[in-house]
């Protein structure tokens, strides 16, 4: 039954997507969401098999197309493209769900055995059934606790976050934490059972095995990325109150050819991400600091800003105060004052990178407002 529902939600989703692209083509208007709804009486006649998924998934297809028309027009993403099988097939039933110890309820399907994660509590909205490529099933719940957000306050200590590939983090506190690096790790393991899918016939059972094999490794590599961040993000939000982050354009930065591999397998975007909603949850304070302030080349004792740092030097004395910093390290504290900064100024829309460069020698002007450690305390 869940193979049936992600054939023809998916079907269904490409239909629609064909449909609307045709219907703009034509007449400069796309198809809304109840146009799209509306379809279904008609097809289910000429296409008996789209009566025996949970009518419900098939209606959610509407609204999930519409979402990605939304974020396409808000240039929050791309043009939606058409689903295919043998990518991530997904699933969401919006009623007539529960979840009663070790089993789910699902519309048509019944009770179905699951392991859960946690016990959630509050009131269970939505499920969303996933097949992933290695041929795991996931279900995402979501419940509504009804609880309010906490209210921000900056009351406590602050720290900077600068995020490197020999060390993954550097905290302004002088700590460094190690990069994992697990896609190096199993780089050997993923090398060989691609070559496994390679050499067999495109499209046959064996190249199925092999292909699922590859996935399993992939879902590994992810998996273990994803305990790592959660552990690291979830650690600096405990112990900090105000939370400081560069703005990266890891977009950019993996165009650099030797360095490509080792920024996507570090997940930046991802950790940040998780820093920022695990903020919100417990009230405390995220802040990114523009992509172009430069922490690296600024002294944070004097504030004297040099002309260049190249990336192979690691430490590097001030000219004018003759202190010598540790690259990361320094970069992180600048990064920390300037998160301070801006949040005694009340400014934090830096993130979009309009932001002008400040001028050499110019580099910030230090108002503390929150507990922290500086130099000139």
């Amino acid at each position: 039954m869940l193979a049936k529902s992600f054939g023809c939600v998916r079907w269904f989703y490409n239909f629609a997507l064909n449909l609307t692209g045709e219907a703009y083509r034509n007449t400069g208007k796309g198809l809304s969401r109840n146009d799209i709804i509306n379809l279904l009486p008609s097809l289910k006649k000429e296409y008996e098999w789209l009566t025996e998924p949970p009518s419900q998934c098939l209606q959610q297809v509407a609204l999930d197309l519409s979402s990605a028309f939304l974020n396409f027009f808000e240039k929050r993403a791309l043009y939606p493209n058409f689903k295919k099988k043998g990518q991530k097939q997904s699933i969401r039933f919006p009623q007539a769900i529960k979840l009663d110890g070790d089993y789910l309820t699902l519309p048509k399907l019944g009770k179905v055995y699951c392991k859960v994660s946690r016990l959630p509590e509050g009131k269970l909205k939505s499920a969303t059934v996933s097949l992933a490529p290695s041929g795991e099933y996931y279900t995402a719940c979501l419940y509504d606790d009804g609880k309010d957000k906490p209210v921000s306050s900056s009351e406590g200590k602050a720290i900077g976050v600068d995020m490197g590939i020999t060390y993954y983090a550097i905290t302004s506190d002088g700590t460094k934490h190690g990069n994992p690096k697990y896609y190096r790790k199993y780089e050997v393991k993923l090398a060989k059972k691609q070559k496994q899918v390679s050499r067999k016939q495109k499209g046959s059972s064996n190249c199925n095995k092999a292909r699922i094999k590859v996935a399993i490794v992939h879902t590994k590599i992810t998996r273990c990325r994803e305990d790592f961040l959660h552990k690291l993000s979830c650690k600096l939000v405990d112990e900090n109150q105000v939370i400081v982050v560069e703005n990266l354009a890891v977009r950019n930065m993996v165009k650099n050819p030797k360095l490509a591999k080792s920024i996507s397998d570090a997940g930046w975007g991802q950790f940040c991400t998780m820093l920022k909603y695990k903020s919100e949850w417990e009230g405390k304070i995220y802040i990114e600091v523009d992509r172009f302030f430069p922490s690296s080349k600024t002294c944070n004792h004097c504030l004297h800003q040099i002309d260049n740092l190249s990336l192979d030097i690691r430490t590097w004395q001030c000219p004018d105060c003759k202190m010598t910093h540790d690259r990361d390290i320094n970069a992180s504290k600048n990064i920390r004052d300037e998160g301070l900064r801006l949040l005694a100024g009340g400014h934090l829309a830096t993130a979009s990178g309009e932001r002008v460069r400040p001028s050499k020698g110019t580099a910030f002007t230090r108002h503390f407002s929150v507990k922290e450690e500086s130099p000139r305390q």
